[in-house]
C-alpha cells in the first residue's frame, strides 16, 4: 500500500479544498491508500509508449498504485474486453502526477478517478461538492483531449460512521439525525479532524459532541469496541463491513463528492467502449464496491477475479 495520505481524496469546502491533495489521512486503511495523489513512485516506467487506439485499436486502461484503484482497473478492463474491445493493462503505475501525464500524452487510455480530487488537483479552489457541479467544472478545467464520463454512485470518500447498533437504537441514518444525540457522544477521527472539521459540524449540522478522540486508523475498530460512538471512517473501508458499520449520509455534502469515474483520453475510444465504461458506472455503487474491497483487501483475493465476479453478477461480463 502506498504511504500517501488517503485524507487527500475529501474535497474541502471553501478554503480547504486546497488542502485536498495535502491533508494527513483521515482513517487511512489496509483497503487502499491516497487515490492518485501525492509522490510519484518508480512504476512511472509501467506507464509504456503504446498509444490508446480509437475504433478498432487498443485501449489501455492504467491505475495507480493502491489495491482499489488495480480493483477498479480491472473492472473497467474486463467489461472492455466483454464488448470486444482490444485492451492493454498497465497497473499500479504510481500517483497522479505520474499517470494524469500519461493520459495525456495518450500512453494511457483510460484511468478510474475520483472526481472531487481529480477536480482539486486540477483547480484546487473550486468549491463544488455536488457530482452534478463537481462534474460540470471538470468539463471545464479539463484540457479539450480529456474527458470524464458518466460517473459512478459509488464513492470513497469521508464519512461519519456509526456502529450498526447504535443507528439502530437511535434510528440513525444521517448526519442530521445526530443533532440530538452528539451532546453523549465521542466522536473519533485522526488527529486533525477536530481542528478541520469541528466548526464545520456545528455551523451545517448543528452538531456538538461530548468529546472528540483522535483515534487515527483504529477509527473503525475504536467503533466496534464502542469506545467511541461516531468516526470519521472512509465509504470504501473494508471495515465497514467487516465490523457492520454505518456510514451516515451526508445531504449537506460536509464531505464533498468522490464518484468514481473514468477519465479518458478521447482519441482513444469509440462509441463501444465509452457504453461499457458507461455501464460499469451504471452498476456500481459504494456498498457494493466495499464489498469486493473486503474480498481484495481483507479475504485477499485476486482483484482481477473479484472483478471477474462482480462484472457476471452485474450482467456485465
Amino acid at each position: 500500500m502506498s504511504t500517501i495520505n488517503r485524507s487527500r481524496r475529501a474535497v474541502l469546502l471553501g478554503t480547504l479544498a486546497a488542502l485536498a491533495l495535502g491533508a494527513t489521512a483521515c482513517g487511512s486503511s489496509a483497503s487502499s491508500s491516497n487515490p492518485l495523489g501525492g509522490e510519484s513512485s518508480a512504476a512511472a516506467s509501467g506507464a509504456g509508449s503504446t498509444a490508446g487506439g480509437g475504433s478498432g485499436g487498443t485501449v489501455v486502461v492504467g491505475s495507480a498504485n493502491f489495491p482499489e484503484n488495480v480493483l477498479l482497473g480491472s473492472i473497467y478492463s474486463q467489461a472492455l474486453k466483454a464488448k470486444g474491445v482490444k485492451v492493454e493493462e498497465k497497473f499500479n503505475i504510481g500517483s497522479r502526477e505520474v499517470i494524469y501525464g500519461q493520459l495525456q500524452s495518450g500512453n494511457l487510455t483510460v484511468l478510474p478517478e475520483y472526481n472531487g480530487s481529480l477536480l482539486a488537483y486540477l483547480d484546487a479552489k473550486n468549491t463544488a461538492v455536488t457530482t452534478q457541479d463537481v462534474n460540470a467544472a471538470l468539463a471545464k478545467a479539463l484540457p479539450s483531449s480529456l474527458a470524464v464520463l458518466d460517473s459512478s454512485p459509488a464513492e470513497d470518500k469521508d464519512s461519519l460512521s456509526v456502529a450498526q447498533e447504535t443507528a439502530d437504537k437511535y434510528n440513525l441514518k444521517s448526519i442530521s439525525d445526530l443533532a440530538a444525540k452528539a451532546g453523549e457522544f465521542t466522536i473519533g477521527g485522526p488527529p486533525e479532524f477536530k481542528s478541520r472539521r469541528e466548526q464545520q459540524f456545528k455551523d451545517v449540522y448543528g452538531l456538538t459532541f461530548k468529546e472528540w478522540k483522535p483515534t487515527a486508523d483504529t477509527t473503525a475498530n475504536a467503533l466496534k469496541d464502542g469506545s467511541i460512538q461516531v468516526g470519521n471512517v472512509f465509504t470504501t473501508d473494508p471495515k465497514i463491513v467487516q465490523y457492520k458499520l454505518v456510514a451516515l449520509s451526508d445531504p449537506k455534502n460536509v464531505f464533498g463528492a468522490q464518484n468514481i469515474t473514468p477519465l479518458v483520453n478521447k482519441a482513444g475510444l469509440d462509441a463501444t467502449a465509452t457504453a461499457a465504461l458507461n455501464a460499469v458506472s451504471a452498476k456500481l455503487d459504494t456498498a457494493g464496491l466495499t464489498g469486493l474491497m473486503k474480498r481484495v483487501s481483507v479475504d485477499k483475493e485476486d482483484p482481477s477475479t473479484v472483478a471477474k465476479d462482480w462484472l457476471k453478477a452485474n450482467g456485465l461480463a
